[in-house]
């Protein structure tokens, strides 16, 4: 869907020149100069406490890192091969949203500063030069997925797609589905890497809240990338009574203590079918020699408790995953679909000043959105800032919660209007980190 390059996009002047104004360069940088790319990828394996990358590992990074928009903060004073001490790159990629549409989202990601550089208004820098960027490409929403769940609301994003993270103990689950009537089979990793990325972008657009992967997030999840468990790397697909690919899982296997018993890792399991979803889960179940199985970033609909003998062998986590922020109001709020009418006055309040006003929503009884500044003298129905709405918009946090906490202001017959027509079905997903 996106037809925007964010290379095309130049470094915001707002946080070129505050950081200027503290000593350091904001800049675009080259990754075609390899000595740059090399320094960069550094500085971003240190950032999040990774190991020091092999040649192998930092070719594999650019393939991916050649494709997007990287920033880099660096001492003016610094070498030309210098680390910078900041890191972030973005771009424009579809959000599923709910009713099956899109819109572009500026997705952000490698958001690091250097321990030697904290306090200075670096991620400040980066955030709001993101935002700004994507604001003046015209890209209606940002998103992430964080490591850290306290710093981006002061920015306006809100934690929008919940996951839940499922542990199995599988002799005492069992298994209570039925059998598939298509078959699976063992896949080579680079297999395993082309169906991941076939099934994903088919899967992804059902449910809101996705975006697409990538190459080398597939090979990453498949062994193919150079990762330290690359050799641990499994994987299987499901094909229907047709012979057509409905499901892949890639997965790694691990022994507990030298037991002789197995703990097995879902590393993505992704079906365009509920019967190859439940024959994958039943392969994971029934794994000779496992007793357990670990798969996060899953649905909050996932049926899994409800395809075992025992649910309560299978224990959930929900946890945030999926970050989103709303840039153009109107744009974000008209290209998605709706669950039920609705004719209301939001106050939204974003002291960076993106979203800020008061807005009248309406949605007709198919479930399509018109959005207009407010009049003069039409009261607000509904009162939040950008981060609680920015929640809402995927149509997987109730507004109901948001009220009880104190981060919604209206009164209840109000709420539960704006609840019944945000609500989305499916329940929105993500099942990577970007």
């Amino acid at each position: 869907m996106s037809s925007i390059d964010a290379r095309d996009v130049p470094a915001d002047t707002t946080s070129t020149e505050r950081l200027a104004a503290a000593g350091l360069e904001y800049r675009v940088v080259d990754l075609t100069d390899d000595a740059s790319a090399v320094a960069f990828q550094r500085a971003v394996d240190r950032g999040f406490l990774g190991a020091e990358p092999s040649s192998e590992m930092l070719a594999q990074v650019t393939k991916t890192f050649a494709a997007r928009r990287n920033i880099g903060v660096f001492e003016k004073s610094a070498a030309e091969a210098a680390l910078p001490v900041a890191t972030t790159n973005a771009w424009a990629t579809p959000l599923t949203l709910p009713g099956g549409g899109e819109i572009d989202m500026w997705a952000i990601s490698v958001v690091t500063v250097a321990a030697t550089h904290r306090r200075r208004g670096i991620a400040r820098a980066l955030l709001e030069g993101e935002l700004r960027a994507a604001a003046s490409a015209g890209v209606a929403v940002a998103g992430l997925t964080v490591t850290e769940a306290t710093i981006y609301g002061r920015y306006g994003f809100g934690s929008a797609v919940p996951v839940a993270r499922l542990t199995v103990d599988t002799r005492r689950a069992g298994w209570g589905g039925e059998t598939s009537p298509g078959r699976l089979e063992y896949v080579d990793r680079e297999t395993l890497a082309a169906d991941l990325g076939a099934v994903h972008e088919r899967a992804r657009r059902r449910t809101a809240g996705q975006i697409p992967g990538w190459r080398g997030r597939w090979e990453g999840y498949a062994g193919v990338a150079p990762t330290a468990d690359r050799d641990q790397a499994r994987g299987v697909r499901y094909l229907d009574e047709d012979g057509a690919l409905r499901g892949v899982m890639a997965y790694t296997v691990s022994e507990a203590n030298g037991t002789l018993r197995f703990r097995l890792d879902v590393r993505l399991l992704v079906a365009e079918t509920t019967e190859a979803r439940a024959a994958l889960w039943r392969f994971a179940l029934q794994h000779d020699l496992v007793d357990e199985v670990v798969a996060d970033l899953r649905p909050l609909d996932d049926p899994l408790p409800w395809l075992v003998a025992d649910s309560r062998g299978v224990k959930q986590e929900v946890h945030d995953h999926g970050w989103l922020r709303i840039l153009d109001l109107p744009a974000a709020l008209t290209a998605r679909r709706y669950s039920a009418p609705l004719d209301t006055v939001l106050r939204v309040e974003d002291s960076l000043g993106f979203a800020n006003g008061d807005w009248r929503v309406r949605i007709d009884e198919s479930g399509d959105a018109t959005v207009e500044v407010a009049e003069d003298g039409d009261p607000a129905d509904i009162v939040l800032d950008v981060s609680a709405l920015s929640s809402l918009y995927a149509g997987g946090v109730r507004a109901a919660s948001l009220h009880a906490a104190g981060r919604i202001s209206g009164d209840a017959a109000a709420v539960e209007a704006l609840d019944r027509a945000l609500v989305a079905f499916p329940v929105p997903s993500l099942d990577i980190w970007y």
